[in-house]
């Protein structure tokens, strides 16, 4: 820095104040002050999203297996955060619900079995808050996830409680092949469903809703020589819909049933809280009028009756991640069209990051090799830069599978991002308080906001005449002493809106 522009600094210090003062070795006579010339120096913040899913229905991600105990159970929480975090992961998207069940304290449904292994029984504790904490703690969204209609899964082995909708509303639950559904064609089913998620968005600190694929359930067949279609059972709601009056052909009823659920959960969502983002995951091909050139395979328009581009026409969500879980070089569901495919379905801008099917890496014969992974983010990123994606499921990242996510922090995720904004929703524009810096061991400085806030914070730091990103979780980070001399600082509110920079430099 030269010596006008520390005369200007100065200058400008007596009338913005100091900011910090401090004493320490090595840092003697060292002082930040306000130098408001610098907030437009560092570029924009990079945004990308970067999620994964933790599923915990068959203990696929969390808990490793059921059982353990509410402290082996909460270790394995902060490892599998400290491993995201590490990642440079922004976003959670934790499994809540995995059968009309509750990975959290509810009046509604009973615990799920794949805590403790038997459903119903309390682990001691409520997993939800603390996924929420930590998660916030380290600087990540976490998004709660539920399967809106599955009411038994096929792995589940426990007894089920006698607080589980299938005991007490009996007639809402069908039987299709090895698992229990929740008919979507039963009003008062539909409604429970609805509660459901309200209370948790009500009671929760979470940064989003999010439900994935199942809808009417993926169709079975039966065991004859031509293994016919076995179709839902939902004769007796259909029925009801015929004597009430209703013309809807059989598949455009089911249909409604899903898209009123989706409609009256986003309005919901919208009423209760503002900025909570609701996001869904749906399989990852278009309906097949609707697909490129080239691009086959399972509709789940016809056959699990989500009508998913209607929702996007709709603005009926703020982001959809397609489960585009082929290679780059398959042909029939080629990841590159499909991924513009459903961008081009999206009238109202929403976000599309799409899934990626990360645990297809692993020690099988067919398993992927970590370069997939690596060039289905090179090619989202060049298609549409400053989207996102999320990886299924945080297993493979931390286990770190052939090296992944080795590759990862040493390439696309070198540097933090921040979560795109979503400029429809209504955050609040944050307002940034006045930090203290002080000198902390090992020649770093430490940054510390007033107060207690969950919002989270973008920090430039110039070394050595560069800027560099990061990001600062909650209200407080250690900084580099080595070659700092100025640092700019703005909040982020709950929809990824940043708010004025402040500029702060560091003269001798």
């Amino acid at each position: 820095m030269s010596a006008m522009s520390r005369r200007a600094l100065l200058a400008g210090a007596a009338s913005a104040g100091l900011v910090a003062c401090t004493t320490g070795p090595g840092l003697a006579g060292s002082r930040w002050v306000a130098a408001p010339e610098l907030a437009n120096l560092p570029p924009p913040a990079p945004r990308e999203f970067r999620a994964a899913w933790v599923a915990t229905v068959a203990n696929i991600d969390w808990p490793s297996r059921k059982g353990l105990s509410a402290a082996e159970q909460q270790a394995e929480v902060l490892a599998l955060l400290d491993q995201a975090a590490a990642l440079k992961l922004n976003a959670i998207i934790l499994q809540i619900r995995t059968s009309a069940d509750a990975l959290y304290e509810s009046a509604l449904e009973p615990w799920s079995e794949y805590l403790t292994g038997t459903q119903g029984l309390s682990p001691g504790y409520d997993p939800l808050a603390l996924w929420i904490d930590e998660a916030h703690r380290r600087g990540i969204e976490l998004h709660a996830w539920f399967n809106p209609f599955r009411a038994r899964q096929s792995s589940a082995t426990s007894a089920l409680a006698g607080k589980h909708l299938s005991q007490t509303q009996p007639d809402w639950v069908k039987r299709y092949g090895d698992q229990l559904w929740i008919d979507p064609g039963e009003p008062g089913a539909a409604a429970h469903t609805l509660a459901v998620f309200m209370d948790v968005l009500q009671r929760y600190d979470v940064d989003g809703i999010h439900i994935d694929d199942y809808f009417y359930p993926y169709p079975i067949n039966d065991s004859s020589p031509g293994k016919a279609e076995i179709d839902f059972p939902d004769q007796p709601s259909w029925q009801r819909y015929l004597d009430g009056g209703g013309t809807l052909a059989r598949a455009d009823w089911r249909r409604k049933n899903v898209d009123d659920l989706i409609e009256q959960l986003y309005r919901g969502i919208r009423q209760t809280k503002p900025w909570a983002r609701f996001g869904i995951s749906p399989f990852g091909l278009p309906r097949p009028d609707l697909r490129p050139p080239g691009i086959s395979g399972f509709s789940q328009y016809h056959k699990l009756y989500a009508d998913v581009e209607r929702w996007l026409a709709k603005g009926w969500l703020d982001y959809l991640v397609p489960q585009l879980y082929w290679p780059i070089a398959q042909r029939p569901q080629a990841f590159a069209p499909l991924l513009e495919a459903w961008h081009g379905l999206n009238p109202k801008g929403r976000h599309v990051w799409p899934g990626l099917f990360t645990s297809r890496i692993n020690d099988k014969p067919d398993s992927w090799q970590p370069e997939e992974i690596l060039n289905q983010i090179a090619l989202v990123r060049e298609q549409r830069p400053g989207s996102g994606h999320a990886h299924f499921s945080m297993v493979a990242l931390s286990q770190n599978r052939k090296g992944l996510a080795d590759a990862l922090k040493a390439g696309p995720y070198a540097e933090p991002a921040l979560v795109p904004e979503t400029p429809w929703l209504a955050g609040g524009a944050p307002a940034l308080q006045v930090p203290t810096l002080m000198s902390a061991p090992g020649g770093q400085w430490r940054i510390k906001l007033p107060g207690k806030t969950n919002l989270r914070h973008a920090l430039w730091l110039r070394q050595d005449g560069s800027w560099r990103f990061m990001t600062m979780a909650q209200n407080a980070a250690l900084l580099p002493a080595a070659g700092l001399d100025a640092i700019v600082l703005s909040a982020i509110d709950r929809v990824g809106q940043e708010g004025l920079r402040a500029g702060y430099a560091l003269l001798p």
